[in-house]
């Protein structure tokens, strides 16, 4: 999230400005991640008392989240797949945002976690230790102890945590492989990520699962979490997620292509993305678990617009 300070503003305090700039968070919170070097100016860290010329530029690098004892416990329904003293796993709907951030104040995972469990106030991001994209629906961790959250903040990190995806895709794909290609910020469009020279590393690793005559369903297994690490991976090597309208461009029909079955495919409302499957070892027993879940209806729907397609298609002699 970055912004270029008018010429009105010259003169005053930087913090002031800011708290114009970012509407969304308190003035003491955005002299906090000045202190943090999250807010720089022209690139650079910068004081709160700064005076401002105009014409500078502000950039916030990713929007810190929320602390949870700042967080409204909400009554929002969960599908907890797994709970135990320790952990929860959960089942995500799309639409459903993890935490709260600039543009979505409440009504998210973190909001319902605290309702479920008030004692998650004590852990940080409420227990949250990977996320999942608004639009993405699947399978997530959440720490219910101090104990358990090192040991799985540590399980990612040591990329002993095994997270699978189901994604579909435009175009038809030969072979599985690995993407190796280091994610960053957009040089011109600070809300999108994009693989740039000097970014963080990304490892993404994809297999196929069932082709179709313009699109291929794919198995994906990260390596590294970046942010919308398989949209950008898959979006760069020029086959981009069904629905996905940040890094997907025009959707791509068969020919010959009936209506109903192009809306099904041009009107998908998200990316095609669900995690299907996590495994890890569990914080306190050392046991090796694993959950799955069946990707939902309009990714199943979607699916069987494609399998009919291609069987309906007539066959080459």
């Amino acid at each position: 999230m970055s912004f270029d300070i008018d010429q009105s503003h010259a003169g005053k305090r930087l913090d002031v400005v800011l708290a114009q700039l970012y509407p969304d968070y308190s003035r003491s919170r955005l002299q906090s991640w000045l202190k943090q070097g999250l807010l720089t100016l022209d690139g650079k860290p910068a004081t709160a008392s700064f005076k401002v010329r105009g014409g500078e530029r502000v950039e916030l690098s990713g929007i810190p989240e929320t602390d949870a004892s700042e967080v409204e416990a909400q009554n929002i329904p969960l599908d907890i797949v797994h709970q135990d003293e320790h952990l929860l796993v959960i089942d995500k709907p799309a639409g459903l945002v993890m935490h709260p951030a600039a543009g979505n104040p409440d009504n998210t995972v973190q909001n319902g976690l605290l309702h479920f469990d008030p004692e998650l106030v004590k852990i940080p991001r409420a227990g949250i230790v990977h996320r999942l994209d608004k639009d993405t629906t699947g399978l997530f961790v959440v720490a219910r102890t101090l104990k358990a959250h090192q040991s799985l903040v540590s399980q990612l990190q040591e990329r002993t945590m095994g997270r699978r995806y189901l994604a579909i895709v435009h175009g038809h794909m030969v072979s599985g492989g690995s993407i190796d290609q280091p994610i960053g910020r957009h040089p011109r469009d600070r809300k999108r990520m994009a693989v740039v020279k000097g970014g963080k590393e990304a490892v993404t690793h994809y297999r196929i699962q069932q082709k179709f005559t313009a699109h291929t369903a794919l198995q994906v297994k990260l390596e590294s979490g970046r942010t919308h690490q398989i949209r950008v991976h898959m979006s760069h090597l020029n086959h981009p997620l069904v629905g996905d309208t940040t890094y997907g461009g025009r959707p791509r029909y068969p020919a010959g292509l009936d209506q109903e079955s192009r809306d099904t495919i041009g009107k998908f409302a998200r990316q095609a993305l669900h995690a299907f499957r996590l495994d890890l070892q569990h914080p306190d027993s050392g046991e090796r678990l694993s959950w799955q879940r069946e990707p939902p209806e309009d990714m199943q729907q979607l699916l069987s617009v494609l399998q009919s397609t291609d069987s309906n298609r007539p066959q080459s002699s």
